[in-house]
């Protein structure tokens, strides 16, 4: 009975075992198909294919917006993109600039701006600004301007106007710089100009494997030979003979460094510097004649080696081209002095300067004028006959020759010792930064834009509450005083305190006031298609060689609101602080 009734059990079991087990198998074999697909969807990395559909998700770098940081993905069939480069030293937002900020700007406008700011002698404010912009990092323009052309643009204006620091940085923070052979060229000769060999070659350690360059493959090997390891030097040198990049001299110059040889060859190559310093340095008694066609560099070496001289003063013409030299900053300009000084003049001639410089050549007649400052000993002949000489320099196109000269003159004159007619021409010709220029800030109360409200912007950590408060009580005055009239200025500061938070009493009608001073049409499409950075360029050229603290009213009161429409706020606290105080 019991062995009947085990076995009607099994049966059973047997029987409901196979009913459910092909159900339990169909379920285990969806379940894990299931989650192998999904395991296969979260395995796959941004930007990689998914099989099926040939479809792949990646990042678009072109809907990237820097002032929101909003990314946007999305999904491409069969196409791939590459990352678009950007280059630069400046984050964007130091300055509220976007990686985009030259993306939506024609690049033919782009390289008209620069021609036009390649011809103005940038004042400090300009020049800030300037770097600033070129200096940040961004995308770069696309329409009727390559990589390249608008690299070049930036590279060669700071080479020009010789921003080594900035041109090293650049160096450091874009190793992936396709065109950085230039910028390390300029840096060694610039070094090797100074006569400063161990700087010249720390800047050589810029040059990787991936810069095939002669010139800086030889300038390597003489590193070497200068820093004593004639072994590596050696090893590079012959590889540079078996690629047949160097020439007969040059390897008779760096045997006879290397010991091999014990003469050098006598002919001087000027074509460039480094050929041209290895043979001053193997050449015994070695002696140049430059001429205005010498390269600047080879010019600059001359000076900082002490190798220009003149003998022969009655050569006019080598002193010419020496002053054409010094005015173009590649000839120290103390040695245009030190030659002046050694033009010998009869007592008689001296005497009588002023009568008889007219009838000499115009080196004479500097020379002349230059001698008899220096043997004035009455402070207004010696400020006459600085501006004298100042218009001698100008008459020949060398006033850079003279113009610092000048201002350190007139700096050691005592102010109490200047005559009252010559006060203000002198101020004027005495060169000085913007700090020592702007001087320190006298509060007035009585006005607002020369109001205690500026701490906000002066004193950095003076918090809104407190300068709402301070422009109330301004304000407050400002009222009771009938004959009060908001000027531009004033104008300029209300909008900008407003554009930071600030409330604006309602009875202050400032855009009201506003519609009667024009903004340039031009510039608002600027902000409005947001091109800020030839916006910023724009601003450049408006500043040019003037400070900031010197434009007209008009010119700061549009400039501060471009910059509040186009959200520049770091900049416009720069034009407000330099333009609105009074100063002391």
């Amino acid at each position: 009975m019991k062995l009947l009734n085990l076995n009607k059990y099994f049966y059973l079991f047997f029987f409901l075992l196979i009913l459910i087990n092909p159900l339990r198998a169909e379920d285990t074999i969806d379940i894990w198909k299931k989650k192998n697909v999904e395991d296969k969807k979260q395995d796959i990395p941004l930007g990689s294919q998914i099989n099926e559909n040939k479809k792949e998700t990646k990042i678009k770098f072109d809907k990237i917006d820097s002032s929101l940081g909003n990314i946007q993905i999305t999904e491409d069939f069969e196409k791939t993109e590459t990352l678009k480069p950007i280059y630069g030293i400046f984050d964007p937002e130091e300055n509220n600039f976007s990686l985009n900020m030259w993306s939506e700007t024609d690049g033919n406008e782009i390289k008209n701006a620069f021609k036009r700011i390649n011809n103005i002698n940038l004042s400090n404010s300009a020049e800030e600004i300037f770097v600033n912009t070129i200096m940040t990092y961004s995308y770069l323009p696309t329409k009727n301007i390559s990589e390249k052309e608008f690299l070049n643009l930036k590279i060669d204006w700071l080479m020009a106007n010789q921003k080594d620091s900035i041109l090293e940085k650049f160096l450091i923070k874009n190793n992936n710089f396709s065109h950085k052979k230039k910028i390390i060229q300029y840096l060694v000769d610039k070094n090797l100009a100074k006569a400063n060999l161990g700087e010249g070659c720390n800047k050589a350690e810029f040059i990787g494997k991936d810069i095939k360059d002669s010139y800086l493959e030889k300038f390597k090997i003489y590193c070497l030979i200068f820093n004593n390891k004639k072994g590596e030097a050696q090893l590079l040198f012959d590889i540079l003979k078996e690629q047949k990049l160097s020439n007969k001299i040059f390897n008779n110059r760096i045997n006879f460094l290397l010991g091999i040889t014990d003469k050098a060859d006598a002919k001087i190559q000027d074509d460039n510097l480094l050929n041209f310093y290895l043979a001053s340095i193997t050449i015994p008694n070695f002696s140049y004649e430059p001429s205005e066609k010498t390269n600047k560099y080879i010019w600059e070496y001359l000076n900082a080696a002490n190798l220009v001289e003149i003998k022969d003063l009655e050569n006019k013409e080598k002193i010419r081209t020496f002053e054409k030299a010094a005015n173009k900053n590649t000839l120290n300009k103390s040695k245009i002095f030190a030659i002046y000084k050694k033009i010998e003049f009869d007592i008689n001639t001296l005497i009588k300067a002023e009568e008889t410089y007219q009838s000499l050549d115009s080196i004479e007649s500097r020379a002349l004028i230059y001698q008899k400052f220096l043997l004035s000993d009455n402070t207004e002949n010696k400020i006459k006959y600085l501006f004298l000489l100042k218009d001698l320099f100008k008459k020949d196109n060398l006033s850079n020759v003279f113009t610092k000269f000048m201002s350190d003159r007139l700096e050691e004159i005592e102010p109490s010792d200047i005559p009252s007619e010559y006060d203000e021409l002198v101020k004027k010709n005495i060169l000085s930064d913007e700090e020592y220029k702007l001087g320190k800030i006298k509060f007035d109360d009585k006005i607002l834009h020369r109001s205690k409200v500026l701490k906000f912007y002066t004193q950095p950590g003076t918090s809104i509450q407190k300068s709402q408060k301070d422009l109330n009580n301004v304000l407050k005055k400002i009222k009771k005083n009938k004959k009060y009239f908001f000027s531009v200025k004033d104008l300029a500061l209300l909008e900008s305190l407003e554009m930071d938070g600030f409330k604006i009493p309602k009875e202050i009608d400032h855009k009201n006031i506003s519609k009667q001073y024009d903004i340039p049409q031009g510039l608002m499409d600027l902000v409005k298609k947001r091109e800020i950075g030839l916006l910023a360029l724009k601003f450049v050229e408006i500043i040019g060689e003037d400070e900031i603290s010197d434009l007209d009213p008009e010119s700061i009161y549009f400039i501060t609101n471009l910059l509040n429409e186009a959200k520049l706020i770091k900049f416009r606290k720069k034009v407000l602080i330099a333009s609105l105080p009074l100063r002391e």
